[in-house]
């Protein structure tokens, strides 16, 4: 498929900063199509590991029903929103990434995520890692979001102020 071009396209981040923010967030909004094709958006926790995007999930619920109707999605990661009320304007920087999104189910590779995401929330902690991961293994699901396309903006304010 070929994404839609960015209409402020100035303002448009390389490839490298929205890696760059993937790494370094933490949380972002997971949207499928839900229930009677309305959208539905999640907030999760995540792990960039790979080039592919990790999360945890329950074993059942609206996000498991969407995901075993329709794989594709997107995930949205809002790194900076700063309001200058003066200004009448936020000072942003964000990033959609589309893809489709799959419940693992080899389990070498549901456990080497799981380990990705532990290491990413809890880092150094292998004992208690492997506590939760003998507790619950069973008992969840890892996302995998396969990226077909990122797309990032910052608002033209920061734009200028990295010039200087």
């Amino acid at each position: 498929m070929n994404f839609r071009a960015m209409r402020r396209n100035r303002q448009q981040l390389t490839h490298e900063e929205c890696q760059n923010i993937l790494d370094k967030s933490t949380s972002g909004v997971l949207s499928l199509i839900g229930d009677g094709g309305y959208p539905y958006g999640v907030p999760m926790s995540y792990v960039y590991h790979d080039g592919k995007i990790f999360f945890h999930s329950a074993t059942t619920g609206h996000k498991i029903d969407a995901i075993g109707t329709e794989e594709k999605c997107s995930f949205t990661i809002i790194a900076q929103d700063d309001i200058h009320n003066e200004e009448y304007t936020t000072y942003f920087r964000s990033v959609i990434v589309f893809g489709r999104i799959h419940i693992i189910e080899d389990e070498a590779e549901k456990l080497a995520a799981l380990r990705s995401l532990g290491e990413r929330y809890n880092p150094n902690d292998n004992a208690g890692l492997q506590r939760e991961i003998d507790k619950g293994f069973s008992h969840l699901h890892i996302l995998r979001l396969d990226i077909e396309h990122i797309s990032g903006k910052e608002s033209i304010e920061l734009i200028k102020a990295k010039k200087q």
